[in-house]
């Protein structure tokens, strides 16, 4: 037989485009349309209904970027259409091609009632099935404009990313308001060839199976009438029935399909858009769940489902119905589906603690798995976090985008840095936005890289980024996949069935060991310094306030802890750590409102930590320190507070080549007159920090231009130009035993003061830039004379380890990666700490010097960028950071030094020492929190864990009385499987494993 398989496919796309898909909707009419524009925000629900509208028509132009425009429409079904399906097709504007990437509406009755979302690829309103003829129709429709910011042409600077430059151009143009006769035979036609159609070109050319289709496909287009479509379109199905009853083979791979949609919680859109996103999408898959009894749908994000709950009570009701009903799956037990590289320990477990309590405290539901399909990468720290908070699997998908190494697995269990694993899923379909398509499910079976020890994978199904969720026809699709020769099986699942059934066929699943590295966006460790700082000194602030005010409240009878307020400020910090906002790639407008919101957040946090220590001060005039750190400084206990104690002095003398000396009797530091370190002196080990011939505090800047993803991504060829900023302005001797240095480059300047504190043991660098480059990356470099195979860098409750070498691909992928508060490069019996205040990128190379056979191993932070999208004016303005170098450090001389360059002292006057709440005599053992109970209990919460990487043993000691103790999980409930603490003489013996996390629960005797 000839092989016409080619002009078949052919011939099916052209009647498909030209001829059936048109006749889904035979016969319309058009609608009256009239239009109010909102002069500003979003007005509420009740005040748009009640606007009144000017008549419009389609093909009039609508919409300034990020306004809101209320259309009404209005029209009559035509009597002849009686007894036949009626719908609205309701197009505002729609590129079919950018689902929540532009305008958007909602639709409601005149009663206020919420009927559907509309997006580019769900543009229908049901009327009547059946319709009578006769019935008015009136819909209101709450229309977004909000603009194309990445376009065909992608990663174009754009000023639509802030409403205040955005300017008033209209968007858009109507372009269809219509009653239409809906054609259901017809539409299923139409996925009946779509599923074979997309079946049938990724089998094998020489496969039985495809031939069977084509010749199907061949004699139902046979039996369609173009001039009849709607009258031809049963026989034409009929014809298909074989081959899509045809039964699967048992060996198929079976997906699990989840009804989703990623929802950005801000991206190339604002916060308060995201709340009308969330409420259209949500009432699209209520609607889809009354209508479809095998669909299932799952959404992450507690908060997310806090703004529908708080902002559209209407919408509410009916996810409140699906979630009782099963349906609509609360996932995740997140706040937001975060970044996890960059939080910080409390951070990062008070994402689990209010997401899971929210999800509890509204439903019941307890969430067993976290869901993070897009976050960048993941922090090693992480799997224990996940545990700690009663949770067991972790489903990803970004790690599919690494440009590098594939991924080994897709179903494996993950081993975090203090050997907790986590079974893990990473779908093998490689999209959190499966619409069910045949390659996307081909693709899925062919990629599963643990075939032949287990066959199941999930696939998040539904349009996402910006929101829309399932449409019918994904539905449709799946229900023909279900049990389809040449196909996976699809089944619509809940995470939880999909989890069970995955761990249950693979109990001994491979193991992958620390971080999972995303070799891509790896620039987002540093755009938008102002975002990053805010949540830094957010979660410090927040350490503070707890610690002050459980103090203040169990000594100080007057004043009372305030719970409100710390759950509302947590909430909003959590809200802010969404991956997409902390790591720097959202639009101008998103992160111009953060920095106002961080800085209100740091003036009430303030508030509240000065209004705790002064009720513990009382009165008097001494000058107490108070010290927020998990260490004693200075004198000052941990937590607690007295008169600081300083020894000895620092001194500053000129260096007779040029520049100044600093000394402490413990550190000699050699500034030259460029305003660069060329010695570092440990005066007790004799030993010097800098690389002979280099010089340390080096500014450097670098060109930086990547190949898409401007806000994202930096390119390793970044590092083919690099221009050393050694040109000084200004080298003067400053206050005390500091040195002051201008320096000026391109349009931006540079002002550092280094000091040399007595009795210090660390370099203090205080860098301000008034930074005015584009498409430019600014480092800070530190060659330090260390041979070291591997650097430690600070993650949640503890710390990892990376090469410094480049032996394999995955090494070398690793050039740009994320520490907390320190790295820390050592030798056996030497180190050195390069600690911070705000910023997170950072590389570390190696190389060996000919004239002495030593090693250099070069430590730079990583400071600012200049990417112009998606905000053309990135990171213009004024910085301000804090690092220290700290020679001689050992890695718990790192912790140490990390914690009180981010706590500094606060000094307050008055009468009383304050003992600690809680005391631990071994400074391996690291306290991250000291708290209230959120029940409102008034038992006092501590959490520790062991931050050296070794076994630890310590007491603690409770500087109030204790009724009892209880070790808890990180949502402060009893641990079933955990043994009571004996707490005897108010002292605790603990002994932990390194790095682990425990949680103790304190009543007050």
């Amino acid at each position: 037989m000839h092989d016409d398989r080619t002009l078949v496919e052919a011939r099916l796309k052209r009647v498909l485009d030209e001829r059936i898909r048109p006749a889904v909707y035979p016969a319309s009419v058009p609608l009256d349309v009239a239009v109010w524009h909102a002069p500003g925000e979003p007005v509420p629900v009740a005040e748009g209904l009640a606007a009144e509208p000017s008549p419009t028509a389609v093909g009039e132009r609508w919409g300034a970027p990020w306004g809101t425009s209320w259309f009404r429409v209005t029209g009559t079904v035509p009597k002849e259409w009686a007894g036949r399906t009626v719908e609205a097709i309701l197009d505002l504007g729609f590129d079919e091609n950018m689902p929540g990437f532009q305008c958007e509406g909602l639709v409601y009755r005149p009663d206020g009632t919420p009927v559907k979302g509309l997006n580019p690829r769900n543009q229908w309103v049901r009327i009547a099935a059946p319709a009578e003829g006769g019935e008015e129709v009136c819909l209101h429709i709450e229309a977004a404009s909000n603009p194309v910011i990445l376009d065909y042409h992608p990663f174009l600077p754009t000023q639509l990313g802030d409403k205040e430059t955005a300017g008033s151009e209209p968007q858009y143009t109507l372009a269809r308001m219509d009653l239409a006769v809906f054609d259901e035979t017809v539409w299923q036609l139409v996925i009946d060839f779509e599923v074979l159609g997309e079946l049938m070109r990724e089998l094998p050319e020489d496969s039985g199976r495809r031939y069977d289709i084509v010749r199907a496909v061949g004699r139902a287009l046979d039996a369609v009438d173009l001039q009849d479509v709607n009258g031809s379109a049963a026989a034409a199905r009929a014809r298909l029935e074989g081959v899509l009853s045809t039964p699967a083979e048992p060996s198929a791979h079976r997906i699990s399909a989840v009804g989703h949609a990623h929802i950005d919680s801000a991206w190339l859109w604002p916060l308060r858009e995201t709340v009308r996103k969330v409420a259209r999408t949500t009432s699209n898959m209520t609607a889809l769940i009354e209508d479809e009894p095998d669909f299932v749908f799952a959404m992450s994000q507690a908060q997310q489902w806090a703004w529908i709950k708080e902002h559209r009570p209407e919408v509410w009701a009916k996810v409140k119905k699906a979630v009782a009903d099963g349906r609509f799956v609360p996932a995740g037990g997140m706040w937001v589906e975060s970044d996890t590289n960059m939080p910080g320990s409390e951070a990062m477990a008070r994402q689990f603690v209010h997401g899971k309590r929210f999800f509890l405290d509204e439903f019941g539901v307890e969430n067993d798995e976290a869901w993070l399909p897009d976050t960048f990468g993941f922090a090693a720290g992480l799997p224990q976090i996940i545990k700690a908070a009663g949770s067991k699997w972790l489903l990803t998908q970004k790690i599919s985008w690494s440009q590098t190494n594939r991924f080994p697995h897709h179903t494996f269990n993950w081993e975090g840095i203090d050997g907790t694993r986590i079974f893990t899923h990473f779908p093998p379909v490689d999209t959190y936005n499966c619409s069910m398509k045949g390659s996307e499910i081909a693709h899925a079976a062919k990629n599963f890289k643990d075939k032949g020890v287990a066959r199941h994978s999930l696939a998040p199904t539904g349009w996402g980024d910006g929101g829309g969720g399932t449409t019918r026809e994904m539905i449709a699709k799946a229900a023909r996949l279900r049990d389809l020769e040449g196909s996976a099986t699809v089944r619509w699942e809940t995470p939880e069935q999909f989890f069970e059934k995955a761990e249950a066929e693979y109990p001994n699943a491979p193991v992958w060991v620390g971080e999972l590295y995303l070799e891509l966006h790896r620039a987002t460790l540093t755009s938008q310094a102002g975002t990053k700082q805010g949540n830094r000194r957010s979660e410090h602030l927040l350490r503070e306030a707890e610690l002050w005010a459980a103090t203040a409240a169990v000594r100080c009878d007057e004043f009372s802890y305030p719970y409100e307020e710390l759950d509302r400020i947590w909430k909003t910090v959590l809200l802010h750590q969404f991956h997409d906002i902390l790591p720097g790639s959202s639009i101008a407008w998103v992160h111009r409102e953060a920095r106002a919101t961080y800085a209100a957040l740091a003036e009430e946090l303030t508030g509240i930590i000065e209004a705790a220590q002064r009720a513990l001060a009382g009165e008097g005039g001494e000058d107490l320190v108070f010290n927020s750190t998990p260490h004693t400084c200075h004198g000052v206990p941990a937590s607690g507070a007295r008169p600081a104690v300083t020894d000895g002095q620092a001194a500053i003398t000129p260096r007779a080549e040029g520049g100044f000396v600093l000394d402490n009797g413990l550190l000699r530091v050699e500034i030259d007159g460029r305003g660069l370190v060329v010695s570092a002196y440990d005066i007790a080990a004799d030993r010097e920090t800098v690389a002979p011939g280099t010089a340390a505090n080096l500014p450097q800047l670098h060109a930086d231009f990547p190949n898409m993803w401007d806000a994202w991504d930096v390119d390793e060829f970044y590092r083919n130009t690099v221009t050393d900023l050694t040109d000084a302005d200004e080298v003067v001797a400053g206050e005390g035993a500091s040195v002051r240095i201008v320096r000026t480059f391109g349009a931006s300047r540079m002002t550092q003061i280094l000091s040399l504190a007595p009795g210090s043991r660390r370099l203090d660098i205080d860098t301000e830039v008034d930074w005015h480059e584009t498409e430019k990356f600014l480092k800070l470099a530190f060659p330090l004379d260390i041979h070291a195979e591997r650097y430690a860098s600070e993650t949640q409750f503890g710390h990892f380890y990376r090469p410094t070498h480049t032996n394999t691909s995955w090494e070398a992928a690793k050039f740009e990666a994320c520490n907390h508060r320190f790295v820390h490069v050592e030798e056996p019996g030497w180190g050195v700490a390069l600690v911070n205040d705000s910023t997170y990128g950072h590389d570390v190379t190696r190389a060996v010097r000919t004239e002495d056979a030593g090693t250099t191993t070069t430590v730079r932070v990583s400071l600012l960028r200049a990417p112009r999208f998606p905000d053309p004016e990135t990171d213009q303005g004024v910085h301000r950071f804090r690092h220290a170098l700290v020679p001689g450090a050992a890695i718990g001389d790192a912790v140490r030094e990390g914690y009180r360059v981010n706590l500094p002292e606060r000094r307050v006057r008055g009468g009383s020492e304050v003992a600690p709440l809680i005391t631990v005599d071994n400074d391996a053992v690291v306290v991250t929190a000291v708290k209230l109970a959120d029940d409102g209990s008034g038992d006092v919460v501590v959490r520790f864990h062991e931050a050296h990487g070794g076994r630890a043993r310590a007491t603690l000691t409770a500087g109030f009385e204790v009724g009892s103790v209880t070790v808890t999980d990180l949502l402060e409930r009893p641990l079933a499987d955990a043994v009571t603490p004996e707490w005897t003489g108010g002292a605790i013996e603990v002994k932990l494993r390194p790095f682990e996390l425990v949680t103790l629960r304190l009543t007050r005797g």
